[in-house]
């Protein structure tokens, strides 16, 4: 027992002090990403940089309605989902939107990149802001669809164990299909599949894209993007897959039966859920450890901002300036 009540204190602290930065950096590093996609022509007319800002925007989203919800919870025993029905359902359907259009969109961008560097001119035709445009609003109405459905079936049971209302799924297919359809597969399997596929034929792709005779500004461009990409479906695979394991830990009742081995799998699923949510923290922080370019573009787009509020602070003080001047 003392074991059990030692690894669910510890399960808390880390919730607590680990949650919190991943949080804040998540955020930060999501609104920068933000920053320089949209700042920059080059990244505004290239459709790779469309679906990297839409993953950015919906990072975001992810680290708000999932994770914030989960450090509040579990960090602080704070459950916002138990006092309002409405939020029960609404947070995950925000949550099950941001996650699953943040996946789409590195599957669509490692696609992306594979046609942008391949050979075959009819195939880079592919490659262009307007279809780019039109896949994400697909896709997003798609996992909007796929939301309203849950929206029935999360409601409050009270739980003897808390003694209060807690925001459950009250259907047991569903139930079976958010573990192994949602999270496992949509999450987990496919786009792990797709993103590693198609960037491992993009990155043969980048290997030869020096002896072909195509622009320098769009060369490096593909070469950034691609790298940029790469880095992160690696990524992604090592974050992803131990949340994967531990969700189908979990669904075996003969060891979740032992409350030893619950509170050790309690305990394992913390640890995962941070890798999880690092998922959707650290592109920022992976561009710009990864590529110099970005980081050049970084340093530009923060410098320029930074100027051109300098000025406008000194536009604004000049005329108070004239009008005493003119007093006196």
């Amino acid at each position: 027992m003392s074991t059990s009540l030692n690894l669910i204190s510890l399960s808390q602290d880390i919730t607590k002090y680990l949650f919190t930065p991943i949080l804040i950096f998540g955020v930060v590093g999501g609104c920068f990403n933000l920053l320089i996609f949209l700042s920059l022509r080059i990244f505004r007319e290239n459709s790779c940089a469309f679906y990297l800002t839409i993953a950015s925007l919906a990072n975001i989203g992810s680290l708000l309605s999932g994770l914030l919800w989960r450090l509040m919870n579990f960090g602080y025993n704070i459950d916002w989902t138990s006092t309002s029905i409405f939020y029960c359902k609404f947070r995950v359907f925000c949550v099950q939107e941001c996650t699953l259009l943040s996946f789409t969109c590195i599957c669509l961008a490692s696609i992306d990149q594979f046609l942008a560097t391949s050979t075959r001119l009819r195939w880079q035709q592919w490659c262009n802001a307007k279809l780019a445009h039109r896949l994400v609003l697909f896709f997003t109405c798609l996992w909007i669809l796929h939301g309203i459905i849950v929206f029935p079936f999360y409601n409050h049971v009270f739980s003897s164990v808390t003694n209060q209302m807690v925001c459950v799924v009250t259907n047991d297919i569903l139930t079976e299909y958010i573990n192994f359809g949602y999270i496992i597969t949509l999450q987990g399997i496919l786009p792990i599949f797709i993103t590693i596929l198609f960037g491992y034929l993009a990155y043969r792709n980048v290997q030869q894209i020096s002896y072909r005779t195509i622009p320098l500004v769009r060369r490096e461009l593909d070469k950034q993007l691609t790298k940029i990409v790469l880095v992160q479906i690696i990524y992604n695979l090592f974050s992803a897959t131990p949340y994967i394991i531990i969700v189908l830990l979990q669904h075996n009742s003969s060891i979740t039966m032992d409350p030893v081995n619950a509170a050790r799998l309690q305990f394992a699923n913390t640890l995962s859920l941070s890798l999880y949510f690092l998922t959707f923290a650290c592109p920022f922080y992976i561009h710009v450890c990864m590529s110099e370019r970005f980081r050049r573009q970084f340093i530009y787009v923060v410098s320029k901002l930074f100027y051109f509020k300098n000025r406008q602070r000194k536009i604004a003080i000049q005329p108070i300036g004239l009008e005493k001047e003119d007093v006196y």
